[in-house]
């Protein structure tokens, strides 16, 4: 399929202002792009975080807490399996405890139990004879789970991001800033976040109360690395409160002055934490926290953020290491039946053009990774996608990923109407979702997922284009250029800078098998350059949209390019 590289606008004058401030020229170019207007759009400090008053129910979360731990009364945190999941847990657990509350955790297995807070993980819950369920990064569609609860005379309290059904579960307080009514002015927090900020109303309420005040109270701030990876793993969009939250962890990591599962990671992963960008989180240390949920369970990734013990953390972060590696040749060898599979159905070249959606499934994929497959199937072609694996004997498990402007939760909840009881429970957000169909309703679906998408959606969405921050004189691509660019935290809905410029291909080969290791000249200039997962060979001049990073080579730090796509 063919790219368009088209590049975003930006004010010149905005971009000439930053440019005074000493930010360099292409970066002063790419920020004014994003919306950033004054020296002041680019203050993070924590002082400017929203406030937890004004998200709704957040007071009545933190009495309900409060007297709890007043009365001494056992809370149970039920967990989402994954890494935004088990950050939220695990700050939830290190923030009560710190408050004098008596907190355990119970964190489903995806392969059970599915997802969220059921009646079936409900009644396991029971047996730890809980006085409160607190739910993180889950709960809002439980309704029949909240409802088993009240009747075995558990209150709940929901801490969840994700959208609401029609119905709200009947817990004694929810907090979610995109419930009905919240007047909270960021609707984008990951469920950790939603988390930190329960506990900071906590606190506050505590102080009220008399039990601390504000020079023996318990400090939040400590959470913030927590906070920072949940975050950025989840892929929410990071409007200027979420970057608030990450720029806040990622100073704290960079200090060292972090959780010893957290350092562990790093070290696993072979990053450096004093130097830790958003993109050591979400494509590092992230999908290691991920692995365990994907194909255990997510007990193990939340013990590695809980051990305050460096070496039991260190053993921890090389399981979820291990989980990791298994986790990538599962996904390799799904990827490439996903691949055949879509190859043969579009023997003629076209047949996958004149749709606007995929539906894939093969009776031998693993649930615990069809979730990837969605997002890679749906990177190549540019089409929401969702990958089913079988769930039981009756059921298919199914993953999402959409494209921009293409609101997946919204046409699944379309699917629903048009075709009642086809989607037996489904759930997400814009860009991603999860569903369970019956085992016989596949094709049922595939053509109920692409009519709903046909009713709701312009055709214009699907014609591949790539959004690039223009082109980059030779002499700007540069140490200092990247030094800068990694000094900001950049994320989904703030994407990081991508240039485009028209190279010189000098050199090429594979490395092992499935990398392209380049050499690019640009105005007599060269540059090493890599294009992870591309094995096709490029012209001797090609239109390549890239990331310029710093990496070691022989002991030297030098610039190198990363590529990222191809403009046919």
């Amino acid at each position: 399929m063919s790219i368009r590289f088209h590049a975003r606008e930006f004010d010149p004058g905005v971009a000439h202002r930053l440019h005074l401030l000493g930010i360099p020229a292409p970066l002063a170019r790419v920020l004014a792009a994003r919306g950033i207007v004054s020296e002041a759009d680019l203050s993070l400090s924590t002082r400017q975080m929203l406030v937890p008053q004004s998200m709704s129910q957040s007071a009545q979360a933190a009495r309900l807490l409060a007297d709890a731990i007043d009365h001494q009364r056992r809370l149970l945190v039920v967990a989402d399996y994954d890494c935004d999941g088990a950050t939220a847990c695990a700050v939830a657990i290190r923030g009560l405890r710190a408050m004098g509350a008596q907190v355990d955790y119970l964190v489903p297995n995806r392969f059970e139990f599915g997802y969220g807070l059921t009646p079936e993980l409900v009644e396991l819950a029971a047996r730890r004879q809980p006085d409160l369920l607190i739910t993180v990064d889950n709960g809002i569609a439980s309704v029949e789970g909240v409802d088993r609860a009240n009747e075995l005379g558990i209150d709940v309290l929901i801490t969840d991001h994700h959208l609401p059904a029609g119905r709200l579960p009947a817990a004694r307080a929810i907090v979610n800033p995109n419930q009905p009514e919240c007047g909270f002015a960021s609707k984008n927090l990951a469920g950790v976040g939603v988390m930190f900020y329960v506990l900071l109303q906590l606190r506050a309420e505590l102080r009220l109360r008399g039990r601390f005040d504000e020079n023996s109270q318990p400090r939040l701030d400590v959470l913030l690395d927590l906070v920072a990876l949940g975050t950025v793993a989840d892929l929410v969009q990071l409007d200027r409160n979420n970057r608030i939250l990450v720029q806040a962890g990622l100073e704290r990591i960079r200090r060292g002055m972090t959780h010893a599962g957290i350092a562990a990671l790093f070290r696993v992963a072979g990053r450096d934490p004093r130097t830790a960008c958003a993109a050591d989180l979400g494509f590092a240390l992230g999908p290691r926290i991920n692995a365990a949920g994907r194909l255990t369970d997510m007990t193990q990734g939340i013990e590695c953020l809980l051990t305050d013990d460096a070496d039991r953390a260190l053993e921890l972060a090389q399981r979820l290491e291990s989980l990791n590696r298994e986790r990538r040749q599962i996904e390799a060898d799904m990827q490439l039946s996903a691949e055949m599979d879509l190859d043969a159905a579009n023997v003629d070249g076209n047949a996958l053009a004149q749709r606007r959606t995929i539906t894939i499934y093969r009776e031998d994929w693993h649930p615990g990774v069809v979730g990837l497959i969605a997002s890679r199937i749906k990177e190549r072609h540019h089409r929401p996608t969702i990958a089913f694996a079988r769930a039981d004997a009756n059921w298919l498990r199914g993953s999402g990923r959409s494209i921009e402007g293409v609101h997946l939760r919204d046409i699944l909840d379309r699917v629903t109407k048009t075709a009642p009881g086809l989607v037996a429970r489904f759930g997400g957000h814009a860009m991603a979702a999860g569903l369970t169909i019956g085992q016989d309703a596949l094709d049922d679906f595939s053509h109920a997922f692409e009519q709903a998408a046909r009713e709701t959606t312009d055709p214009a969405l699907f014609a591949r284009t790539l959004a690039t921050d223009g082109a980059l004189a030779g002499g700007e691509i540069t140490h200092s250029l990247v030094e800068a660019i990694n000094g900001i935290v950049w994320g989904q809905g703030f994407a990081e800078p991508l240039f485009a410029n028209e190279f010189d291909v000098l050199e090429q080969r594979l490395v092992k098998g499935r990398h392209l290791q380049l050499t690019l000249a640009l105005e007599g200039r060269r540059w090493p350059a890599i294009w992870f997962r591309h094995v096709q060979t490029l012209p001797d001049r090609a239109r390549l949209a890239y990331r310029p990073v710093i990496d070691e080579f022989r002991g030297q730090r030098r610039v190198s390019l990363r590529i990222e796509q191809i403009s046919l």
